[in-house]
């Protein structure tokens, strides 16, 4: 598998290209992802889970940049969408809308009608009140609705936030448990309606499989239920959340994630269907950002460099933890522990804090690992800050596939 962004000669390497270049290139701060490291991702999902029908919806809110989207797109991907924006992008991207659910709790009228004029395989519904008014949209239009209910099945899995837990009767998110039944049977008497699929989704970064297990157990009492009503279902999604590694903790285990997961499904019949976005996106992007200055304020030194929270903010709302390095063979500087800053007027404006690092000099080039996912996803004009810029390798090919926003681009739209 492809190691993503290695050293040679002590210089780190985007592809067969020097980091140092593409940031002189292109300027900073700049996001670079290696669509290879992405491909070696989307193989190994489908080497762990060949031997059953399957699906890979892959979670466009973690990156949804349109050349990545077509290179996904080509490896036979579907699409995970949360918005009408989202699907927008993914036809954009020539993602068949047969490839395509829709999750989220809060769908509109017009979100639910665009879905349904665009033909997507399935909703996956989060409550009551969202699949009534998904039958209405459906009855007024004339369309069928084929959707799955997403189960909460009140599984705890340890992820690094409490943001990140979804499985817990706690979150807003899915339909309890003991009203799942009872959805199916009312669907059963609605004509535009179509049963197609049972979903669950418990958290993000998780990187122990066995919640995985314990919350499909629970599901497979349901599709039982389903069946006993006489609706027959086609999918089981199982959602996405398959951890990373940020630092030095293993990633998730796809192979022993499969091995849990297989014959489950396969003994039910059901195609199964995964919603993967960090795993598949998410070391294989990178942040360059340049020193500015090093500001010492009594025992704090500080490391201002030009990429804060408006590009990056996972470690201010997450406490995401991101290695950062120097991208060049860095100098016998002294180890020392700093926080990396930002430009931002925020005290929460923070890359990494109380980091033991070699102290950097103005004008160094430092590398933030693994942002391919919920980096620039999440990036913005806060501050009157313009996005950055995004450029993707192939080998020894760049291609800039995001150019960095403009003055002009900040108050396009407003009067």
């Amino acid at each position: 598998m492809t190691e993503p962004f290695p050293r040679s000669q002590g210089r780190l390497q985007c592809g067969d290209l020097w980091a140092a270049e593409l940031a002189e290139r292109f300027g900073t701060p700049l996001y670079v992802y290696d669509i290879r490291r992405i491909e070696d991702r989307v193989a190994a999902f489908h080497e762990a889970f060949a031997s059953i029908d399957h699906l890979l919806a892959y979670s466009v809110k973690a990156n949804g940049n349109l050349s990545i989207l077509r290179r996904l797109n080509a490896l036979g991907c579907g699409a995970d969408i949360t918005s009408e924006g989202e699907l927008y992008r993914v036809m954009q991207a020539g993602i068949p809308t047969d490839r395509v659910l829709f999750a989220g709790v809060g769908k509109t009228e017009q979100e639910i009608g665009a879905a349904l004029d665009a033909g997507i395989y399935a909703f996956n519904v989060e409550s009551a009140a969202e699949l009534e008014r998904i039958d209405d949209v459906a009855t007024r239009s004339g369309k069928k609705a084929p959707f799955g209910v997403r189960v909460n099945p009140d599984v705890f899995a340890k992820t690094p936030h409490e943001y990140t837990r979804t499985g817990t009767a706690a979150t807003k998110f899915g339909v309890p448990w003991d009203e799942t039944l009872d959805l199916y049977a009312w669907a059963g008497d609605r004509p535009h309606l179509v049963p197609l699929g049972i979903d669950v989704h418990i958290g993000s970064q998780i990187l122990d499989p066995d919640p995985y297990a314990r919350a499909l157990d629970r599901v497979l009492e349901l599709v039982a239920a389903v069946k006993s009503l006489g609706v027959s279902l086609e999918y089981l999604d199982i959602g996405g959340g398959y951890g990373i590694p940020y630092g030095d903790e293993p990633g998730m285990d796809i192979g022993a994630l499969a091995q849990m997961i297989v014959p489950r499904v396969r003994d039910v019949g059901l195609r199964l269907i995964l919603e993967p976005g960090r795993s598949i996106v998410g070391d294989a992007g990178l942040l360059l950002t340049r020193v500015q200055f090093v500001k010492r304020s009594g025992d704090k030194t500080f490391v201002i460099v030009d990429g804060g929270m408006s590009e990056l903010i996972r470690p201010s709302h997450y406490g995401g933890f991101h290695q950062i390095e120097s991208v060049n063979d860095p100098v016998s500087a002294p180890e020392e522990g700093v926080d990396v800053v930002g430009p931002i007027c925020e005290s929460g404006d923070f890359l990494a804090r109380d980091r033991t690092m070699p102290v950097p000099e103005p004008g160094e080039l430092l590398a933030v690992r693994t942002v391919g996912a919920y980096g620039f996803a999440m990036a913005s004009n806060y501050n009157g800050r313009l996005r950055p810029a995004e450029a993707m390798v192939d080998g020894s090919e760049v291609t800039l596939i995001r150019e960095r926003e403009t003055l002009s681009d900040l108050i396009r739209g407003e009067t």
